[in-house]
């Protein structure tokens, strides 16, 4: 089993945690692992999520199989920019059609990523995204096709509201006001992958409270930071007809037993990109169960060797 990039040498930590002006007055926080001179996989987080959620294991059995692993904070999360002077999101205008409170959308959450490629010297990169990230993930494969070698979009979907709907009454499950300290934000983390989670794994709550103590000792919890972040995807529309159009080795990977984006979300992703394999696995909710680390990582090498 690959080692933790933080304290073992299997999963060489070429640069510790670092922070690079992308552009257009953005910093982006990242980590890079493995030899700089492999394929490089770009790893991106979903709403909220910070860098530390693509665990270190994972990330070792990328760099086992000869990539790079570049993994980071999106703005408004982390320690990468937060736009703290923008207006306030107005959700219930946004969902009624009025986008006009959006800071930005999905296009300048991928032009993020292609600024950290440019800073870092790469020319293109494999591309792995889940659920928000997943999102973001599908918008630079369309809009910089030249960078983007493969796409690995996961418990994601393509923003036609007809697919990947949540369950009734999830998110009012979910919802609660942010954490008042390190071990409520802990406590928060379990409950909500009790509630979102894959139902077919077991649940390793030890992991998950290390996880989330990670990312609370790295930056404060940012509600309307996440709330920009979500307002960015409803202001981007319906990537379906982009996505027809796509031609790379693609990657649909989505739980039968996601609650959170429905799993239509996934095969309509997989539908629409021509060729996409798609793997839908019984038992997985809207996370990535460790039982599926090294299957996943073998797939993603399998995009790879397929570009070359």
């Amino acid at each position: 089993m690959p080692q933790d990039p933080v304290s073992g040498s299997h999963c060489l930590v070429v640069n510790t945690e670092q922070t690079v002006d992308v552009g257009r007055s953005i910093d982006i926080a990242y980590e890079r692992f493995g030899d700089p001179g492999a394929p490089a996989v770009l790893l991106i987080q979903g709403l909220n999520m910070q860098l530390v959620n693509w665990d270190t294991e994972f990330c070792g059995e990328l760099v086992a199989r000869g990539l790079q692993v570049i993994r980071f904070d999106n703005r408004d999360i982390g320690r990468s920019t937060h736009l703290s002077e923008a207006p306030t999101p107005d959700f219930p205008a946004a969902l009624a059609g009025d986008v006009s409170s959006a800071s930005y959308t999905l296009s300048d959450m991928a032009a993020d990523g292609i600024g950290l490629l440019d800073a870092l010297g790469i020319d293109g990169a494999h591309v792995a995204g889940v659920s928000l990230g997943g999102q973001i993930a599908q918008t630079m494969a369309i809009e910089y096709p030249d960078r983007v070698r493969s796409l690995t979009s996961i418990s994601t979907t393509t923003g036609d509201p007809a697919v990947g709907q949540p369950r009734p009454d999830t998110w009012g499950q979910l919802a609660g006001p942010p954490p008042v300290n390190r071990e409520e934000a802990m406590d928060q983390a379990v409950a909500s992958l009790r509630v979102a989670g894959s139902p077919g794994f077991p649940l390793d709550e030890a992991a998950v409270r290390e996880r989330a103590g990670r990312a609370y000792d790295r930056a404060l919890p940012d509600r309307v930071g996440l709330m920009r972040q979500a307002l960015a995807s409803i202001a981007s529309g319906d990537r379906t007809p982009l996505l027809r159009k796509l031609d790379l080795p693609t990657l649909v990977i989505h739980g039968a037993d996601d609650p959170i984006v429905d799993v239509s979300g996934g095969r309509a992703t997989a539908a629409a990109v021509p060729g996409a394999e798609l793997m839908v696995v019984d038992g997985m909710g809207h996370d990535l169960p460790r039982e599926l680390w090294s299957e996943i990582a073998a797939r993603i090498a399998g995009l790879v060797e397929r570009n070359r």
